[in-house]
């Protein structure tokens, strides 16, 4: 995993002063880095009878797909508010002031089916939890939630406690 963080260009005082920044878009233009991203994630879950791999707008469209066509199973894509042209279902979350809201179509997960969540990060744990709660709300079971990076020092885990919750790279 040494060699997928030597792909991840780090960024002082982005998108304000005193934040570190991992940048993937470095990792993502590196064939090899992004093939080994995308195979240790499927290799996580592969065998474990997921049926969907749900994936967060917007990176989580990265990854998820990739995913989902390397377990041989199908994508949902969980989107910001008023994307999704059919019937949704909606969570709202906390932001640090004020909130935010994710959406699903209805229809996008049947009841009793595996859902791995897939994202490029795991910073504060926001998302994750209410796409969990999206996915609960559609009675679909969630299998697993896996990220390529955890920022462990935002303690986003803690939001996603009795959840299996598999991370690449620990920063």
């Amino acid at each position: 995993m040494d060699q997928l963080k030597s792909l991840i260009r780090e960024i002082p005082d982005f998108p304000k002063p005193g934040i570190l920044f991992y940048d993937i878009t470095t990792l993502l233009k590196d064939a090899g880095g992004l093939r080994q991203t995308i195979d240790s994630l499927a290799a996580r879950y592969a065998g474990q009878g997921i049926d969907v791999v749900a994936g967060m707008e917007a990176r989580g469209f990265i990854f998820a797909p990739a995913v989902a066509c390397a377990i041989q199973a199908g994508f949902v894509p969980v989107r910001k508010p008023k994307k999704l042209p059919a019937a949704v279902e909606r969570v709202e979350y906390a932001l640090e002031y004020g909130t935010d809201a994710i959406e699903v179509h209805k229809d996008a997960i049947q009841p009793g089916q595996r859902v791995l969540i897939v994202d490029d990060v795991l910073a504060t744990g926001g998302t994750a939890a209410a796409t969990v709660k999206l996915v609960e709300k559609l009675r679909g079971k969630v299998a697993g939630l896996g990220f390529v990076i955890e920022l462990d020092f935002l303690n986003g885990r803690s939001k996603l406690s009795g959840q299996d919750v598999f991370s690449l790279l620990h920063y």
